[in-house]
């Protein structure tokens, strides 16, 4: 299984990522060092959208706090970036793609991060990690 994260990335052309407790969702909570991971610089924090595909080179769950009845699992990752976007996806590419039912990636991507916009780690189809393999 491939990753995607959508957080604040500063830097457009980094060689190097390091998350502290990043949110995950849809199966993000799986992702551990080898995995290929996608990374979106969060449009919410001024970014562009994909920016770059790594490896992760560590990944630890972050233990959940005693006594909060609802927590969603959080995990922090270093990934080594191996090579950058030639072309823009984000939001405004993707926002069209709201058949939720229609199997197409594009719409897998707008559903998992941008109907809920906060930042996080996803879990991505074989389907749609080739799609944005068309972005490098």
């Amino acid at each position: 299984m491939a990753f995607a994260i959508k957080a604040e990335v500063c830097n457009p052309r980094p060689k190097t990522l390091a998350f502290s407790a990043q949110k995950t969702m849809y199966g993000g909570k799986t992702i551990a060092k080898g995995d290929t991971v996608f990374v979106f610089s969060s449009e919410n924090e001024g970014g562009q959208g994909l920016i770059a595909r790594g490896i992760v080179t560590s990944a630890e769950a972050i233990a959940k706090k005693s006594g909060i009845a609802r927590q969603t699992p959080r995990v922090s990752l270093t990934i080594r970036c191996t090579m950058p976007a030639k072309r823009r996806l984000g939001r405004s590419e993707l926002k069209e793609f709201t058949d939720w039912n229609d199997g197409r990636p594009e719409t897998e991507l707008n559903f998992k991060f941008y109907r809920q916009a906060t930042n996080k780690i996803v879990g991505i189809s074989d389907g749609a990690a080739k799609f944005l393999s068309k972005f490098f």
